[in-house]
């Protein structure tokens, strides 16, 4: 027998109640580099990781290699620029209501995401009202589910659910996270995505994450490299100072186990994204892997999964942290059902990137303790903002710390000037 003992019925925007008028999908071409992707930078950029000729750095004008997806082939082993990690730019969304308020949310898609949102997203949004967001998002999800899933479509519903929740923000004259249930936290500690863990320490950052150099290509000296650079930081910073591994999708089970192994001594907080994401076999041998050597380390990964059904997914094998990035899994709407679902099963929470979106997150749920924080300085010695020219508000840490502001919605307003928007599919 079916639940539904009586037929549904469409749900009809309140009476007297603004709806909305219009869903806008607009593509930046920015002036200057940053404001498009966290990957549009230069060569010389950190996050690129080149190293000179001879495989040397001076973190200056070079950089420590980065092992990822693409370093086994040795034509795209060089700095991830050469592989076109940040060929496909951001997609801003707007969305207005009938009288006249916008909100505003961005994602990674580029034009082919605004494709979809104006061609057709946008049908389940125009029309509505902007506190049905769960309604809205069901229906989006399903309607675009032939060509969905995962990937750039769920993008697209999260830069819609983000300007949402964005929109009904100043609807109320309320921030986000009081609208998701209120604070839980006075600030948001933040740890650092960073080459220098030792100037994230003298920043005061709560912890600081840097990436693995080497993958299983580079061989028996590659680990040995890998094992070395930990157990430099570690001689840098100190035995207390936070430290964690990103491994970006590079590695596989055998040689994540044994880098594990060689790393019990170094006291790494967490081993991020070793494997690919759908490895989801993988991922519980892995996960049996590191508690049956007693590794005190934390199995975490999720920046690139999607939606509660792709977390669970990842819970179900033994993932220890999830790492939901909201801009990217569905947005503030789901990103809520993946922070229930990890809640009540004792799984914990860190949420990856996407700025002060995280931020809001963080002050939201009581379980989530920590937010990342991308140093965007070329060198990783200063703070800058990690949406780069995009917004003019983006609030920044100090002494390891976020302060959230009570301002409505998130908070944040385009930088227009910098932006350089285009609507490449105007209705």
């Amino acid at each position: 027998m079916s639940p539904f003992l009586a037929p549904l019925e469409d749900v009809q925007p309140q009476a007297g109640s603004a709806r909305i008028r219009e869903v806008r999908a607009l593509v930046p071409h920015p002036t200057d580099a940053g404001a498009s992707d966290v990957h549009d930078t230069a060569a010389s950029h950190w996050i690129q990781g080149l190293a000179d000729a001879d495989g040397g750095w001076d973190h200056q004008t070079t950089h420590p290699p980065i092992t990822n997806p693409m370093s086994r082939y040795p034509r795209y082993a060089g700095a991830r620029s050469s592989w076109g990690v940040a060929n496909v730019p951001s997609v801003v969304v707007e969305v207005e209501d009938d009288e006249g308020r916008i909100g505003v949310g961005a994602s990674t898609g580029g034009e082919a995401a605004a494709f979809l949102i104006e061609r057709h997203l946008a049908m389940f949004v125009e029309g509505q009202n902007v506190r049905d967001r769960s309604h809205l998002w069901e229906q989006i999800w399903r309607a675009s589910i032939h060509y969905s899933r995962k990937g750039l479509a769920v993008h697209a519903i999260s830069a819609i659910d983000i300007a949402l929740w964005d929109l009904y923000g100043k609807t109320l004259g309320e921030p986000v996270f009081n609208l998701m249930g209120g604070r839980t936290t006075q600030r948001v500690p933040v740890y650092a995505t960073t080459s220098r863990p030792d100037i994230a320490k003298e920043l005061g950052f709560a912890g600081a994450k840097f990436p693995l150099r080497y993958g299983p290509s580079d061989g028996a000296a590659g680990m040995r490299q890998n094992v070395a650079s930990v157990e430099e930081w570690r001689s840098k910073v100190g035995p207390e100072f936070p430290l964690m591994l990103d491994c970006y999708m590079a590695l596989d089970v055998q040689y994540t186990t044994e880098l594990a192994r060689r790393l019990i001594p170094h006291d790494i907080t967490w081993i991020e994204e070793p494997l690919m994401p759908d490895e989801y076999t993988g991922h519980a041998q892995l996960a049996r892997n590191l508690q049956g050597m007693g590794s005190p380390c934390y199995f975490a990964t999720g920046e690139h999964e999607y939606t509660r059904h792709g977390f669970q997914q990842l819970i179900d094998p033994g993932v220890t942290l999830l790492q939901p990035d909201v801009m990217w899994m569905g947005g503030p709407t789901e990103f809520a059902r993946v922070a229930a679902a990890a809640s009540a099963q004792d799984v914990a929470v860190v949420p990856h990137g996407c700025g002060v979106y995280g931020y809001y997150m963080a002050m939201a749920f009581e379980e989530i303790t920590l937010a990342e924080f991308m140093m965007m300085s070329e060198q990783a010695d200063t703070i800058e903002p990690n949406f780069g020219a995009m917004f003019v508000s983006e609030p920044l840490p100090e002494a390891g710390y976020i302060t959230v502001p009570d301002s409505p919605g998130f908070g944040l307003e385009l930088n227009r000037e910098a932006l350089g928007l285009v609507r490449p599919y105007p209705r």
